[in-house]
């Protein structure tokens, strides 16, 4: 979603330090030997409805899932790389530092500006495709959360924009979490004013609805883990 012009600046200047702070950390966790016992480390790469837009840091979408899943006994850090008004082309451009080594999953979630804002379907895609590359190539495990297009730019771009995401799963053998707003969108209750970004109980039910998704990519980092 798109805020304000000075918000996206402050917002990529907070990603930035978060991703030094980050990489530190990591580089502490990967020094050790690792036995099974170290944190599953994924990154959740989006936009203001990974940041957090509006929210308390406490009820972002990182924060409440990394406890949600650390109450299910999982042993995970949830690292927020969200930028609010990313759109696909943006999130690419500041891929290879916002994830930093170490990272062993990541929550793709990309699109919704680009949708809102009209950029043609094959633009996101290509950068889609091209951050699931990238992974791919860094042997990380990818969930990738799809995303539908407003009915205002008629029913071609709808169509395409909103195929875009099963067909990338597919071709890149990614887990798909169908639509990242499932359950919230159109919701009073669980959205803010400007009716677009959801409210830390809006937040609340993004994570239980994606929770078997996420945990089925635990599995499979920990099939990687397994097989090394």
């Amino acid at each position: 979603m798109k805020p304000r012009g000075r918000l996206v600046r402050i917002g990529v200047q907070m990603v930035a330090a978060l991703a030094v702070c980050n990489a530190i950390v990591i580089s502490s966790m990967a020094a050790r030997a690792d036995d099974g016992s170290a944190p599953i480390r994924i990154v959740a790469f989006g936009d203001s409805l990974t940041a957090g837009y509006g929210l308390k840091p406490s009820e972002a979408f990182p924060v409440q899932l990394q406890a949600a899943l650390k109450a299910k006994g999982h042993n995970v850090e949830i690292i927020n790389a969200g930028v609010s008004g990313d759109t696909a082309p943006a999130g690419l451009e500041r891929f290879d530092w916002a994830v930093p080594d170490g990272t062993e999953a990541v929550i793709l979630e990309l699109g919704a500006n680009d949708a809102l804002r009209g950029l043609a379907p094959k633009q996101t895609k290509a950068s889609l495709e091209s951050i699931l590359g990238k992974l791919k190539a860094r042997n990380i495990d990818v969930l990738l959360t799809g995303m539908r297009a407003p009915s205002n730019w008629g029913e071609d771009y709808r169509e395409a924009f909103d195929a875009m995401y099963p067909e990338l799963a597919s071709r890149h053998g990614t887990l798909l979490y169908p639509f990242f707003l499932d359950g919230v969108l159109q919701v009073k209750k669980y959205n803010l004013d400007d009716g677009m970004h959801p409210t830390g109980a809006g937040i609340a039910v993004i994570v239980e609805r994606i929770l078997p998704s996420v945990e089925e990519l635990i599995t499979r980092v920990k099939a990687r883990r397994a097989a090394k």
